[in-house]
């Protein structure tokens, strides 16, 4: 095996992730686009999901890994959730949920381990998305090659949901059910390389988790340039934002988007937002609309194609990704690949995607609604700065950020693994852009 490695055959990969469908995160997005271009490169892929089940490309095996899915509505108990449990695993699921924790990414890595002892010799190496589960050192014990990939570390929204919180209850709450946590530091300071997406998400997970900085490799992920392109017969609106935000996770900034919003539209009527996301009605997005007056200036659509999420880039002027922290951000990329201006906050690894001010998009702090109108109201208004944003984001995707780069990176630590299964050796130092924010494209896997 290690000869065939190095001769740069194709691996058989497992692909393991505990939520996969693409259109509720972008941990979706990423199991399809890496195994289509795994695949694409000569490798095969079988992804294992836990429920809602990722969705993959011709060429790819999908096998459902099913859960108790206690977090579908109407919930576990009037749907008596307790009579499906079958397993040692759908024990723990129920305990757990039973406790206020969340269960999915344990159980979820109990019921693979299951699956891969039964498939005994049919693959190489086994790559898991982030659910870090305890399930994953049976795994290695078995005596398969385990990775994981980190988007970033979770302690980092359990920070800022903290931060949102005053109610006491809530907050014992919120650090019960984000429990699960400690287990994935457990378990990724076990395994000998951990994948993650950009610098500022290396920095955080060797902090936050305790890895060895030289066991963490950055592999950037990306978009693809031939789905998200400019759509030059679709026209732009006057006024128009976009932004692919979570109403429901306030590290996604989308409230500080909307108070934004509202200090925009006083200086021009036409400013108005689309956001892609799913507003729960009675939830912390839908009262910041109301509470603005911005009832009629914000529209929400969820549950798009590809080509409709790229229709909406193409008919806004500018796109604004407000997070608090981003790990990397997809959305950021997709509307950079569309050739739309961007907006966005300076939280964790967005400078480093977005590059220098000005090149792709203008930058601000993050949480601060006063800047981030002034930056709106600025890209609005210049015509000639929107296309050259536009213009330089699509070029910086072109050159850095695609999906194939990513799965062609991604493959050579799978089969430096299988080759020499230790450590990796520390990133390079990265570039600093403006003497501060590293730039995630000079740091190589290595």
């Amino acid at each position: 095996m290690c000869h065939q490695m190095v001769a740069g055959l194709a691996v058989r990969i497992a692909l393991l992730t505990y939520r996969g469908d693409p259109r509720s995160g972008g941990q979706g997005v990423y199991v399809r686009r890496l195994s289509r271009e795994l695949v694409a490169l000569g490798h095969d892929v079988t992804v294992f999901s836990g429920p809602p089940y990722a969705e993959v490309d011709d060429g790819v095996e999908l096998v459902e890994v099913p859960g108790l899915e206690l977090y579908v509505p109407p919930g576990p108990f009037r749907t008596k959730a307790y009579r499906r449990i079958r397993s040692w695993p759908d024990v723990v699921e129920f305990a757990l949920m039973f406790s206020g924790r969340f269960p999915e990414p344990r159980s979820f890595s109990l019921r693979a381990r299951r699956m891969l002892a039964a498939r005994a010799g049919e693959f190489d190496v086994v790559h898991d998305n982030q659910s870090l589960g305890v399930g994953l050192l049976g795994v290695q014990a078995d005596g398969l090659p385990v990775l994981a990939t980190v988007h970033h570390p979770l302690t980092v929204d359990l920070r800022i949901a903290l931060e949102h919180l005053d109610d006491p209850r809530w907050r014992a709450s919120t650090v019960r059910w984000y429990r699960f946590v400690e287990m994935q530091k457990r378990v990724a300071a076990r395994l000998p390389r951990i994948l993650t997406v950009s610098a500022a998400a290396r920095a955080d997970v060797v902090r936050d988790m305790g890895v060895a900085a030289g066991r963490v490799a950055v592999v950037p992920v990306g978009a693809d340039p031939q789905v998200f392109s400019p759509r030059p017969q679709v026209s732009r609106v006057p006024g128009r934002l976009v932004t692919t935000a979570s109403a429901t996770v306030p590290l996604k900034g989308l409230v500080p988007l909307l108070e934004a919003l509202a200090r925009l539209r006083a200086r021009r009527r036409d400013a108005h937002l689309v956001a892609v996301t799913r507003a729960e009605p009675d939830g912390p997005v839908a009262e910041a609309v109301e509470r603005l007056g911005l009832r009629g200036a914000v529209t929400f659509v969820s549950d798009l194609t590809d080509e409709e999420l790229v229709r909406h880039y193409a008919a806004a002027e500018v796109a604004a990704v407000p997070s608090l922290y981003e790990g990397f951000s997809l959305p950021a990329v997709e509307a950079m690949a569309c050739g739309v201006a961007l907006v966005a906050t300076t939280g964790g690894a967005l400078p480093e995607v977005v590059g220098p001010p000005g090149e792709a998009g203008l930058l601000v702090p993050p949480g601060d609604p006063d800047a981030l109108a002034d930056a709106l109201a600025t890209v609005l208004g210049d015509a000639a700065l929107r296309r050259h944003l536009g213009d330089g984001g699509r070029r910086r995707v072109e050159e850095r950020f695609t999906w194939r780069a990513c799965a062609e990176a991604t493959a050579e630590h799978y089969r430096s693994l299988l080759v020499r299964p230790s450590p990796v050796p520390p990133s390079p130092a990265p570039t600093l852009v403006d003497g501060r924010t590293p730039d995630l494209a000079v740091i190589p896997p290595t």
